[in-house]
């Protein structure tokens, strides 16, 4: 018997009608099933129940209802607990679920029975140092951005990495990618595909003003440091596109390999590439309509 969490996205399953079924099928095939405290009481479980802490300390696996926004946010929220996440894609584009709805229950089976791989995916870490003060720190599975506010103004920022001064971008911001985001922002922004099994971060200047700049693949035991030059415009740090923070002339945000990594629970015999091909070519085809 295993402990499963299940944590709903409420604005996509608002009735609670796909976390009520899969609670239901989990227990009826006798595993143990933990849910937030308001999340058990609306389905007339109250006595599955936990403070969100708990289930990511106590479970086995993590069942994610919703897209990959909702993957990243408690990617971030049970970092530190190494508890396997297993995503339903209720969202639209999904690279980092698993299954869609309505392969739920098949893949539940297998779930329970073994049937699957689990793939570690490195995080990234991001102090911010204003004075030599460390003010922030914040874990990103897929990126961290720093980037101008609503204002169309380009702002100017020092790259170092290892202290080795590398450049002076001017430019609508950078972002900084693991490999598992080398497929979102950092893609928009014209930075490289890479394999989620490598080991690196990548610098992708966002709108550059400069013909030269170009991205930057260093190694995941590098550490890359961004300074907030005196800008004539807003500036904020954005992680995992879902958290922000201002920042001001003089800051330091510092970027390295995370300590903690998310595992996914993988249960298809497919690949990185196979699974990049078919989630580009859906989106080129849902774009195409408009």
């Amino acid at each position: 018997m295993s402990r499963i969490g299940i944590i709903p996205n409420l604005s996509k399953d608002n009735d609670l009608h796909l976390t009520e079924s899969i609670a239901k099928w989990l227990l009826d095939n006798e595993q143990e099933v933990l849910l937030g405290n308001s999340i058990a009481s609306r389905i007339g479980k109250p006595e599955l129940g936990l403070k969100n802490e708990d289930i990511f300390m106590n479970s086995d696996f993590l069942i994610v209802l919703g897209g990959d926004g909702t993957l990243l946010n408690i990617a971030r929220q049970s970092a530190y607990y190494n508890v396997p996440l297993f995503g339903i894609n209720l969202g639209h584009l999904g690279f980092l679920t698993e299954v869609e709805a309505e392969e739920m229950f098949p893949a539940l089976e297998k779930l329970i029975a073994g049937e699957y791989e689990i793939e570690k995916r490195m995080m990234l870490e991001a102090t911010v140092e204003t004075d030599n003060i460390q003010l922030e720190k914040s874990v990103a599975l897929n990126d961290i951005g720093i980037t101008k506010g609503p204002f169309a103004r380009i702002i100017r920022l020092g790259i170092y990495i290892n202290d080795d001064f590398v450049d002076l971008y001017s430019a609508d911001g950078v972002v900084i990618s693991s490999p598992t985001g080398s497929t979102a922002y950092s893609l928009s922004a014209g930075g490289p595909i890479v394999s989620p099994e490598v080991k690196v971060m990548i610098i992708t200047p966002i709108c550059p003003h400069i013909l030269h700049s170009r991205s930057i693949v260093v190694s995941n035991e590098d550490v890359v440091k961004i300074e907030v030059c005196q800008n004539n415009t807003e500036v904020m740090l954005t992680v995992d596109g879902q958290q922000g923070y201002k920042l001001k002339a003089g800051d330091v945000v510092t970027i390295r390999q995370a300590q903690c990594h998310t595992s996914l629970v993988k249960l298809k015999d497919r690949s990185f590439f196979q699974v990049l091909r078919k989630k580009i070519s859906e989106k080129w085809d849902s774009n195409r309509k408009f």
